[in-house]
């Protein structure tokens, strides 16, 4: 009864904005370890580990001259940190806090802050992850090149960006259905372990081998990503504006999605799960 209410200026509430954001951001990165150090080692080992098993698998099988001519780490590595940074984005914004989470009780608090804090705390923990691995990698082992290492960021982040718009479109309809939702989400992570063909070379792949795989924006993510960190590989069969457009069109169902969602949110609906 006694509140003043005190006009802010949109610069102030974009300053306000920001700052929630953050603390989000903060919150995110130390909700599965208390000390956020923990949390960007637990992703360096995931990464790590996974890099190595597939560099196991592939000299055994003897598939290390497939690849392509250059470091085959590189060659790994490409496809592993946008395998990555892809799924986490569709894990953390699929699971972020819907309109009636708790927290959405508080204001300034609302679903947008919370799919950006979400989105952003993945790409920072992806991104940290992939520099220290690439830096240690640099420095220990050997000193590679990357022939357009600008472009290969631009991919990561397009990798990110289209794994928050799959991720959106999940949000958007995990409260109708959210047992649908997490199993969908799991399987589409499990499934993109062969589907995004960070194990293949699209160049070399068949005809009815390559229709299987273009579907995908993250096919096209990673194979353009290894003709800009490899000078003598030039993707044919792939483009990244494919995975931009998707990305794009998802993201607008997504927000559509959500929108309508959370003017229907019922707070009983947490209590079905």
């Amino acid at each position: 009864m006694f509140r003043v209410n005190r006009r802010r200026s949109a610069i102030t509430s974009a300053l306000i904005i920001f700052e929630l954001i953050y603390h989000s951001v903060v919150h995110s990165i130390r909700s599965a370890h208390g000390n956020a150090i923990m949390s960007l080692v637990t992703n360096l080992m995931q990464m790590a580990i996974m890099i190595l098993a597939f560099y196991i698998m592939f000299s055994l099988l003897g598939l290390r001259g497939a690849a392509l001519r250059g470091d085959f780490l590189i060659y790994i590595m490409s496809g592993i940190f946008l395998y990555m940074t892809h799924v986490k984005a569709v894990g953390s914004v699929s699971g972020s806090a819907g309109p009636s989470s708790p927290m959405m009780l508080h204001a300034p608090m609302n679903t947008i802050v919370s799919i950006a804090s979400a989105a952003l705390a993945s790409l920072y923990l992806q991104f940290l992850s992939a520099f220290v691995i690439l830096f240690c990698y640099y420095m220990a082992v050997t000193s590679f090149v990357i022939d357009k290492p600008m472009a290969v960021i631009a991919m990561l982040l397009l990798a990110w960006f289209t794994g928050c718009a799959v991720g959106m479109v999940l949000l958007a309809i995990k409260p109708w259905f959210p047992g649908f939702v997490a199993a969908f989400t799991l399987i589409y992570q499990r499934a993109n372990m062969i589907a995004s063909g960070k194990m293949f070379v699209a160049n070399s792949m068949p005809s009815f081998m390559l229709a299987m795989f273009d579907w995908n924006p993250l096919f096209h993510i990673i194979d353009q990503s290894r003709g800009f960190a490899f000078i003598n590989y030039n993707p044919r069969n792939s483009n990244w504006e494919y995975a931009l457009i998707v990305g794009i069109v998802l993201i607008m169902i997504g927000l559509m999605g959500e929108f309508y969602t959370r003017r229907n949110a019922s707070v009983s609906w947490n209590a079905r799960r």
